[in-house]
């Protein structure tokens, strides 16, 4: 299914730096450097779209390309050490655009040909010589910065070259290029949700303090706009929807579900009727009215209605319509919880999925510990067909109707939360683990057995001393890492466990 509203590519900044008295000293290092950046920018284009200045050289281009920069409203900058620069070059730039900055100390070749190399030669390959004297200088100007080290990852030599260039199976380029691009796929992340439009449909469910957070905070410190809406804006568009429109949306549910039988074991789970099909087609193709209406990028819903109420009867079908939201690019997060919905898009954005979780029960014989809900599944990341079970009560909810069951796929997982300190600042919280093919229940929630990297008690005790929300997102990949790149150029703490 295609996403209804795609992630937004960031915008890359990219130059490289060298000292303006070797051009006339060491004819073609400056086309050799010059070949190097366009190699880098091409490499770049995978991910973002790249704004590649080319050269500075002097402390007057410096303040030039910090302007270009800033015209073309860049979110991250990378600048390739390419050769020997003074910090006086690279300083004004980033005085003057303030996006964050990453220095590349890309080495291009594996080493030297001590025998034939000249000083031109070597210029070409010490690009690690200024980087220490451009740390010290934004460690005194307070400005921050990162450093990627390793090798360029050519796959040719230069004719220019005295040495093999062809790097690009190497270790060191490999673990160089993984890094930059988790760089650049963080920033999308703080691009997109600086756009977002963050639908609240309800409120939080009664009692459940940890999810409670001002919208204003939540703005105030990641950028997305928060639209307060009511279930009679849901209802409304309802009554609008057309019996082709329903028909539609029970397409897609053959297409990416199967149909359940009875549960073997729970007897309110069970083999869901036409009546309940018809009315989650219903209320899925009036869930994608509201957000298409309110130009929305995910939602936080719940409500729970008065008994034998409409509303009651309207939250009952919402579990179908918003996992197919959640696999089209519009995370859904139930009881609502907003800082989770910003968990699953940060996932949803770095394309890992994000499911809506939380700790089921641990099984001490496999050491593995259940997470799922009862909610809304990314069904991309799912191990196979999502099965659609009819519920005759919601535990803890009003209701009936029809719900997901269903697994995250084997593999690497990590989790993702979001929560909120004590101070009032968010902060991530990810953990790195591997989905297993052990059992799950059959009771119509979503559940994935994981083993994380130590004991279930001893993870337990780690991830509850951090705080937690109760929920987290489930995203496929060991993706701490990137989850750590993306806190830090959202200036929001990141904590691994």
């Amino acid at each position: 299914m295609q996403p209804i509203k795609p992630a937004k590519r960031p915008r890359i900044g990219l130059y490289s730096v060298g000292l303006r008295a070797y051009w006339a000293q060491f004819p073609g290092l400056r086309e050799r450097i010059t070949e190097y950046g366009q190699f880098i920018e091409r490499r770049m284009s995978a991910w973002g779209d790249v704004f590649h200045y080319g050269l500075v050289d002097s402390e007057e281009e410096g303040r030039i390309a910090g302007e270009w920069m800033n015209e073309r409203n860049v979110d991250l900058v990378f600048c390739h050490a390419a050769t020997y620069s003074t910090s006086s070059t690279v300083l004004p730039l980033h005085q003057i655009n303030k996006a964050p900055v990453v220095f590349l100390n890309l080495q291009p070749a594996e080493r030297i040909h001590y025998e034939r190399t000249t000083t031109g030669e070597w210029l070409a390959h010490c690009g690690a010589c200024p980087v220490p004297e451009f740390a010290n200088a934004f460690n005194r100007a307070a400005i921050p910065f990162r450093v990627v080290n390793g090798l360029l990852g050519l796959d040719y030599t230069p004719e220019i070259s005295m040495a093999n260039e062809t790097t690009h199976e190497r270790k060191e380029a490999i673990r160089a290029w993984r890094e930059i691009g988790e760089w650049i796929r963080a920033a999308a992340v703080p691009r997109t949700l600086r756009h977002s439009r963050f639908g609240f449909l309800g409120n939080t469910y009664g009692g459940m303090l940890d999810m409670y957070s001002d919208f204003t905070m939540i703005q105030a410190q990641i950028g997305l706009h928060v639209e307060v809406l009511e279930m009679c804006d849901l209802d409304r568009l309802l009554r609008d929807v057309t019996p082709r429109e329903a028909k539609e949306k029970l397409e897609q549910i053959n297409e990416m579900f199967q149909i359940s039988g009875n549960s073997p074991s729970d007897p309110i789970a069970r083999k869901p009727s036409e009546e309940q099909l018809e009315w989650s087609c219903r209320v899925a193709a009036a869930q994608e009215k509201l957000v298409r209406e309110y130009n929305l990028d995910a939602l936080a819903y719940y409500y729970h209605g008065a008994p034998g109420g409409g509303y009651e009867k309207l939250q009952g079908g919402f579990i179908v319509g918003h996992s197919l939201l959640t696999a089209r690019g519009i995370p859904c997060s139930g009881e609502g919880d907003l800082k989770t919905a910003i968990a699953m898009k940060i996932c949803d954005i770095l394309g890992t999925g994000g499911s809506f979780s939380e700790i089921v029960v641990v099984d001490y014989a496999d050491e593995t510990i259940l997470l799922g809900h009862d909610g809304p599944f990314h069904i991309a990341i799912a191990d196979g067909k999502p099965v659609l079970r009819g519920m005759g009560l919601y535990h803890g909810k009003q209701g009936t109707g029809v719900s997901v069951e269903a697994k995250v796929r084997t593999g690497a997982i990590t989790t993702l939360n979001v929560t909120q300190t004590g101070d009032g600042r968010l902060k991530l919280i990810s953990s790195e683990g591997e989905s297993t093919n052990g059992p799950i229940m059959r009771i119509g929630n979503t559940q994935t057995p994981v083993k994380f990297r130590c004991h279930p008690d001893d993870y337990m005790s780690a991830w509850f001393a951090e705080a937690p929300t109760h929920h987290c997102a489930l995203s496929v990949g060991h993706n701490a890492s990137l989850f750590a790149k993306v806190g830090e150029l959202m200036k929001v703490r990141h904590v691994a466990l």
